[in-house]
């Protein structure tokens, strides 16, 4: 190939890169415009704190879904049509929301805005690992620069239309703040040629791809959708249990393998990673806020500050990747958010913003630097076993990570309380919490409904125990990026033992990886 179609061809690389970075910010559009007119939807259509909590919730799991679904056949229903079906998905989902009448609309809407961007990442990630497949952990951070990148951006257009109204801006105008993105990634997609996969070019069969994620795999994957579906529209535990073994036994008898070793290693590693990044995220923010309110600013700018910094790091993560290696990044990152949360349990005033810098420096490359990893050492697992430790992180948080933070808040304020009263010789605990039973055994809450009726010196103690009690509960769950660490530095001695760290390369030749996918 001369070098002029060199030229050529690495300029239609980028505007297909440049599409789907695109198409990611696009997720984070819709994310942020959701965040910020929840209390206009519970104002306008009387919404309880419940269906609130539900339309945020049906925001996350159905992603998990589409980019399961959609990276079992993508090689064969094309690059070209999933991406369609997103763009689909998000005008649909944008349409049914700025013209919702209640609850059902609303539901439906961010159902299908999930199911839009699962089916984004079910195709960017392995289009950008096949394009880049000699830097794929680079290029994936780049790609990856898209979600804090959308929520900056959209960020800042719905604090700059609320600027410019009189009172806030029309909730609806919000929501349509996606076309930007969605318009534009449609534009640079819908006329590129997509990569067939580098493990469809490679030759490596369906049936392999399967095996990498094997028995084990499935299982987990299975059991975390089933429980999550049961969850929502509250079906029993025979439920989970007969979609588990029905689907698992299914994949079993086909492809007769466990899954490989060092997967399912990541697999494990990657629900801790996801409670880490993503569970921790509200929290931290409900810590920032009061010193975000001391000076007048929307909370907003929570996200964006966090974001940015996200962003900036993920394009520059090439000349780190190339000088620690992919785990020697991760191992680094997880000294760093456990140092942030640490930190975070301690600090006070200003130092808090200081504090949750630490973190966000912390978090900013797990994400992308595992799927990195993923899609370096087992090319033979094309889009299944890329998107797939996405769809486990994702499910993981949700339905382990995320119920496993709430219980350490609970049990934390509880003996704050227990100790109060001991100390004072009040009876706040007996008054004011009351048994629960949950994921993670018996423990006290906070009855809110006996706060109500409390005196104004009571509640006043009681959320100042809370806001204290939440902080000091951050030192425990440093407790995830430290396994993180130790499991890094044991896969680091793992390569250190083969050779060192070396991506898996797959044999494809330079015309096999021009055709269309």
């Amino acid at each position: 190939m001369d070098t002029a179609n060199r030229k050529v061809n690495k300029s239609y690389d980028m505007f297909l890169f440049w599409g789907c970075f695109i198409a990611l910010v696009a997720t984070g559009f819709g994310f942020v415009a959701r965040t910020q007119i929840i209390i206009d939807w519970g104002a306008q259509f009387n919404l309880t704190e419940t269906q609130k909590g539900e339309i945020l919730g049906v925001g996350f799991w159905p992603f998990a879904i589409s980019i399961v679904i959609f990276s079992l056949v993508i090689d064969r229903v094309g690059y070209r049509n999933a991406m369609l079906f997103g763009f689909i998905c998000h005008v649909i989902s944008a349409f049914i929301t700025i013209f919702a009448t209640g609850y059902d609309m609303l539901y439906l809407g961010t159902l299908i805005m999930a199911l839009g961007n699962g089916t984004v990442e079910a195709y960017i990630n392995p289009v950008i690992a096949t394009m880049f497949k000699e830097e794929k952990t680079k290029w994936l951070n780049i790609l990856h620069a898209g979600w804090p990148a959308g929520l900056v951006v959209g960020g800042l257009l719905v604090l700059g239309l609320d600027a410019l109204a009189v009172d806030k801006m029309m909730w609806e105008v919000k929501v349509a703040l996606i076309f930007l993105p969605v318009v534009a990634y449609l534009f640079l997609l819908i006329g590129r040629k997509f990569p067939e996969n580098e493990r469809v070019a490679a030759g490596v069969s369906y049936k392999d791809m399967l095996k990498q994620v094997g028995i084990i795999g499935a299982l987990i994957i299975t059991s975390l959708i089933s429980s999550e579906i049961a969850n929502q529209f509250d079906l029993s535990i025979w439920y989970v249990v007969g979609a588990t073994v029905l689907l698992t036994g299914i994949y079993g008898y086909y492809t007769q393998s466990l899954g490989n070793g060092l997967f399912l290693l990541l697999v494990m590693i990657m629900i801790p990673l996801a409670t880490t990044e993503l569970g921790t995220d509200s929290w931290i923010t409900s810590l920032m806020e009061p010193e975000f309110d001391k000076f007048g600013l929307d909370s907003l700018w929570l996200i964006i500050y966090t974001s940015a910094i996200m962003a900036g790091l993920r394009f520059f993560a090439g000349p780190i990747v190339h000088r620690l290696s992919p785990l020697g990044l991760l191992a680094v990152s997880s000294v760093v958010a456990a140092i942030g949360l640490i930190f975070l349990s301690e600090a006070a005033g200003i130092t808090i913003l200081v504090a949750a810098t630490i973190y966000a420096l912390g978090k900013t490359f797990f994400w992308p630097t595992m799927l990195g990893v993923v899609s370096e050492q087992f090319p033979q697992g094309g889009a299944l076993t890329l998107n797939g430790i996405s769809a486990i992180g994702m499910l993981g948080v949700g339905i382990v990570g995320a119920v496993f933070l709430g219980n350490i808040q609970d049990r934390s304020i509880e003996q704050s309380i227990s100790a109060y009263d001991q100390a004072n010789s009040t009876q706040l605990k007996t008054d004011y919490m009351s048994p629960q039973t949950g994921l993670f055994g018996e423990y006290y809450a906070i009855d809110n409904a006996a706060l109500e009726g409390a005196t104004e010196a009571d509640r006043s103690t009681i959320t100042e125990i809370q806001g204290d009690a939440k902080k000091g509960a951050l030192s425990t769950v440093a407790i995830f990026p430290i396994i993180m660490l130790i499991c890094y530095v044991g896969l680091i001695l793992y390569f250190r033992s083969r050779g060192g760290y070396k991506p898996v390369m797959l044999d494809v030749s330079e015309n096999e990886r021009e055709k269309v996918g």
